[in-house]
């Protein structure tokens, strides 16, 4: 199997529309019709960029900076696959009510501002210890 990308062996599968960008959900799934076999340097550099941005940029280890051979056939291809599969997103806040949805993102927000001060105090702790390792 090869990169719908780059034409490389493909290693794992990726979403064609990322299914969380900026660290929300797009409304995308993993589904059949949104994945596409990946090489790990084409799935790590596109991360959760549309593939049509991300494709043609300099984003590190993009096909375009790669100067993959034959770019416009993979991307005329995987824009047939794209209106072939007709991927819509779902309106998740629509589905279980816009409180409900409101309340996870505020949990969500408050997670991700605790996880980034646990590692800051980790990171004040193992200094603090590799300083009085070393008296």
């Amino acid at each position: 199997m090869r990169c719908a990308y780059c034409g490389d062996r493909a290693t794992e599968w990726d979403h064609l529309r990322p299914i969380v960008a900026n660290k929300k959900p797009t409304g995308y799934m993993s589904e059949i019709h949104n994945l596409v076999p990946a090489c790990g340097k084409c799935n790590q550099s596109k991360g959760g960029k549309y593939w049509k941005n991300w494709i043609k940029s300099n984003a590190k280890l993009s096909p375009k900076r790669r100067e993959v051979t034959e770019l416009d056939s993979k991307i005329k291809y995987l824009e047939e696959y794209e209106r072939w599969g007709n991927v819509k997103p779902c309106d998740f806040e629509k589905l279980v009510g816009s409180n409900l949805w409101k309340r996870h993102w505020k949990n969500c927000e408050d997670l991700h501002a605790k996880m980034s001060d646990a590692q800051k105090h980790a990171e004040q702790i193992r200094e603090l210890i590799k300083e009085r390792i070393r008296e």
